[in-house]
């Protein structure tokens, strides 16, 4: 379960960078992999175990911030507010 934690964590953290890749919620990977590394860390406490909790807690935050960003971007551009930018 620690690798799996440690992955998902990767994964989220990596794709969250990506704007075009958080179209899919990779938040959830992270969330996911927080409740995988803290079972394993309960089950036996390892290294690889915290790691893949740091990650995974990490990738999500980051991955939250890119989408709640992206979102914002694109309600911006279809709300019309970029309409009159560079007319003077």
């Amino acid at each position: 379960m620690a690798v799996a934690g440690l992955v998902l964590g990767i994964l989220s953290l990596v794709g969250g960078s990506i704007p075009v890749a958080n179209a899919f919620p990779l938040w959830l990977l992270g969330i996911l992999g927080i409740i995988l590394s803290s079972i394993a860390r309960k089950k036996q406490p390892s290294g690889l175990a915290t790691a893949g909790l740091v990650l995974s807690i990490i990738g999500t935050i980051f991955s939250l911030i890119t989408f709640i960003a992206c979102a914002l971007c694109v309600g911006a551009i279809a709300g019309g507010v970029f309409d009159n930018f560079g007319s003077w």
